[in-house]
């Protein structure tokens, strides 16, 4: 028997989620025991842990096993199995070229030794790693079907964390977890943004399933995924209803869906610092109004220039004005006026499918437009022209769909304006701007009649309610 001294031995376990398959404490065991039997000396252990050597992913532990080989520092290899070194032909045939250019051709297992000099040795290695490939694939379509029959039938994958609003069994609602769901999706669904949303999860010490502070990527996936909905999600596809009871509505899914999966409405604008940005109308010239801070003052202003193309003719200071419309919309929030008009505008959700619709059809005409430019159908001057009047249908139906999901953010507010007064402070900017803007549909700013004069002339602000 020839002495070895420098031998490697290698185990390698795949994703192991019934404890059937052979660990690698056993292996090592089996393989160290080998080793004394012969008489060889053992250099180093290479284990790679919930691995495939069929997946084709790379084995950090058996590259560098190969290194070593081809590097001279090993002289023999013991494993428990030849499918432990590998499921894949292509593999096997790396591996004897790495061995054959270093003079290495002792290859052990527990049932017996591979030649890999002589023909019937490799044969044999051969013959042995297509049928591990042949077992593992026939395993994986298996596993593939059973995946599917399971989604098919509604019920829950069980591998890996659990979903956050859901207890471990997949299907229960987690007591605590499942409202903060239900009172992000709201939220959301009223206009508050996603990094307002993961501020306020952080502040209040509201973690990931995995210990994690949230992120808006993470919230984004949260709030948009069909489970949320109890709806069954396989490879990416809904399949069919599943066997645990929603957290959210399937209405409220899927405008989550419309509104945080648009790529058009994700931009890398800083952080909002006005309150009623976007809701000022110049009382002059009927231009939307933008902030317009000089030195240390916030003010709006109705701003000149290109990108602004107001008259430059109406300014407000923004802290008095912000307060005023505040105490307004509080107060309106107690008032029988508006009671009555969102219980009139409750949301009809016929439209918002026509409005979803509506959306869908013209980004496909914006694409169906660029394709014809690009072929040369049309000039650029009717692609121009097209363009523009598809971008403002694509404006206006994006407007109103908002427009109705916005009721959301006051609801639970109706007939409490003096209990919201009291918390007013506490809510984050983009809170607040979500109340604010389901109440009002504009507020226009009258040029000032006295210059110079201090404090606010209420006579200046028009406020356009909602009705």
């Amino acid at each position: 028997m020839t002495t070895r001294t420098a031998v490697a031995i290698y185990a390698r376990i795949s994703q192991d989620r019934t404890g059937e398959e052979l660990g690698v404490k056993r292996q090592l065991d089996d393989c160290r025991a080998e080793a004394q039997r012969r008489g060889w000396q053992v250099a180093d252990e290479y284990v790679d842990d919930d691995i495939s050597a069929y997946s084709g992913k790379q084995r950090p532990q058996y590259e560098r096993m190969l290194t070593d080989i081809a590097e001279g520092r090993r002289d023999g290899v013991i494993v428990w199995h030849m499918d432990r070194l590998h499921r894949r032909p292509v593999e096997l045939e790396r591996f004897v070229d790495t061995c054959t250019a270093a003079g290495v051709r002792d290859v052990v297992t527990l049932s017996g030794d591979v030649d890999l000099v002589h023909g019937d040795g490799l044969l044999m290695a051969r013959l042995l790693a297509a049928v591990a490939a042949n077992e593992s694939d026939s395993k994986r379509r298996r596993g593939a079907r059973k995946a599917l029959e399971i989604a098919q039938s509604g019920r829950p994958a069980m591998g890996g964390p659990r979903p956050f609003g859901f207890q471990d069994d997949r299907v229960s609602h987690h007591p605590t977890e499942a409202p903060i769901i239900a009172e992000l999706a709201a939220r959301a669904l009223a206009g508050e943004t996603l990094t307002s949303l993961a501020s306020w999860l952080q502040e209040t010490g509201v973690k990931t399933v995995a210990g994690r502070e949230w992120r808006t990527n993470t919230l984004r996936t949260q709030l948009t995924s069909p489970r949320m909905w109890g709806m069954r999600v396989h490879q990416g596809q809904i399949i069919g209803p599943a066997q645990w009871e929603p957290i959210i509505t399937s209405e409220q899914g899927e405008r989550l869906r419309r509104l945080l999966l648009d790529p058009a409405r994700r931009t890398n604008r800083s952080a909002r610092r006005y309150l009623l940005s976007g809701l000022l109308v110049c009382g002059k010239c009927g231009n939307r109004m933008h902030s317009a801070p000089r030195y240390d003052t916030r003010r709006y202003g109705c701003r000149t220039g290109p990108d602004f193309g107001g008259c430059g003719g109406v300014y407000i200071y923004a802290e008095m004005l912000e307060q005023f419309i505040t105490e307004a919309v509080l107060l309106r929030l107690d008032s029988p006026a508006m009671d009555q008009a969102l219980t009139e505008d409750g949301i009809d959700h016929d439209q918002l499918r026509a409005l979803a619709d509506t959306i869908d059809t013209q980004k496909r005409r914006l694409d169906d437009l660029a394709t014809m430019w690009a072929d040369g159908e049309i000039s650029k001057e009717e692609w121009r022209t097209a363009r523009n009047r598809i971008e403002g249908k694509l404006k206006d139906a994006r407007s109103q769909f908002d427009r109705l999901n916005r009721r959301d953010a006051v609801t639970e507010y109706i007939g409490q304006g003096q209990q919201l007064q009291e918390v007013w402070k506490s809510l984050n900017l983009s809170r607040q701007v979500a109340i604010v803007k389901a109440v009002l549909n504009s507020v226009t700013i009258l040029p000032a009649t006295h210059l110079g004069r201090h404090g606010l002339d209420h006579d200046r602000v028009v406020p356009d309610w909602r009705q």
